[in-house]
């Protein structure tokens, strides 16, 4: 096929989305598939509003509907709700181009956490943009229900996988992380107001936090809580040995779609103490043995004590954990992401026809 993704998450940022989305483009076209990737690199930029490291692209509307148009595409899959998205859907609603979408990310809740604005004002703009889409990828069957009560309808799951050549237990250990007190408690991720940080760098607990990633809020929680390790944005073989070095990993989100970096964290062997919120429960369950109840061993800890859930991951064995990580891979994820493509160039044929 050929498959035009428009996406305003793209290299040089760093987070779930583009990880996601290079890892996928990958795949697809070593799977001889032809892509097309029309990405905020293409054009001018301005930093997005309280958060400049995110470059937003500034009227993409022409130059997404040249591009498009010059590379004639079989089905486009728009990844977000940002300007690209947008002029993206314009221009398949236009010509008749089928396309599919993407919820990576609860703008909603995103936008609440920085203004005084509800995420009642933000779900109708959501329903709105993902309503002409064929099919709606989402990560987890518990976002697939929420979408529904939000009247987002035909989803199909798309879930994330790991680099196992890179994510596994048999790591170096890291020597920035070394001589730090135990237990070393690590958070990897965006360093944002949405990522409910302070929740964890606040918790009663022993040993050492330390975070890794960078984002608008990183000076003013440093500043706050300078017993805490920021080692700003790691990646590679770097950031595997750091998990591999954690004793736990701590998710404090609670607005996360799913949490790409539970995988990547439990793939290293480290076991993961979170709130029980979608996102967690999807991966690592009420109980701990995974969504359906049935792995073995616990490999994380979810409670609404995040202090509690912490001490509760100190005690679960790291081979369950690594085991139950490996599980996850990108193949599987791109033969989802393919048949939700596939089936929305089908209906549109057996409509044409």
């Amino acid at each position: 096929m050929r498959i035009a993704i428009a996406t305003d998450a793209w290299l040089p940022q760093v987070n779930g989305v583009v990880r996601t989305m290079t890892e996928t483009v990958n795949r697809l076209k070593s799977r001889g598939h032809t892509v097309e990737v029309i990405a905020p690199d293409r054009f001018t930029t301005i930093p997005c509003p309280g958060y400049a490291e995110i470059r937003l692209a500034l009227a993409p509307r022409f130059g997404v509907r040249k591009g498009l148009h010059a590379f004639a595409p079989d089905i486009v899959h728009i990844a977000t709700e940002g300007p690209i998205g947008w002029s993206a859907r314009a221009w398949c609603l236009a010509h008749d181009m089928p396309f599919t979408s993407a919820f990576h990310t609860r703008f909603p809740e995103y936008v609440a956490a920085r203004t005084p604005l509800s995420p009642d004002l933000i779900w109708p703009i959501m329903r709105k943009f993902h309503s002409p889409s064929r099919t709606v990828l989402t990560a987890t069957q518990s976002l697939r229900n929420e979408l529904a009560g939000r009247g987002i309808a035909n989803t199909a799951i798309w879930s994330r996988g790991i680099d196992r050549e890179l994510f596994h237990p048999n790591q170096p250990a890291h020597p920035a992380l070394a001589q730090l007190k135990k237990p070393i408690l690590l958070s990897v991720g965006r360093v944002a107001v949405e990522k409910n940080l302070h929740a964890f760098l606040s918790a009663d607990t022993e040993g050492t936090k330390v975070i890794v990633g960078d984002g608008p809020a990183r000076a003013a929680l440093a500043a706050q809580y300078p017993d805490a390790i920021f080692m700003g944005t790691r990646k590679g073989a770097e950031l595997a040995s750091i998990y591999a070095s954690a004793d736990v990993f701590v998710f404090p989100s609670r607005t996360d779609t799913f949490g790409l970096v539970i995988l990547e964290a439990l793939a290293c062997g480290t076991p993961v103490a979170a709130y029980p919120v979608p996102g967690p429960l999807d991966i690592i369950g009420l109980d701990g043995r995974g969504p359906a109840s049935d792995l073995p061993k616990p490999v994380g800890a979810l409670n609404e004590d995040l202090c509690a859930a912490i001490t509760a991951a100190l005690t679960l064995d790291r081979k369950a954990a690594a085991d139950y990580g490996a599980q996850y891979c990108w193949d599987k994820c791109t033969d989802q992401f393919l048949n939700g493509l596939q089936s929305a160039v089908t209906c549109a044929q057996s409509r044409a026809a």
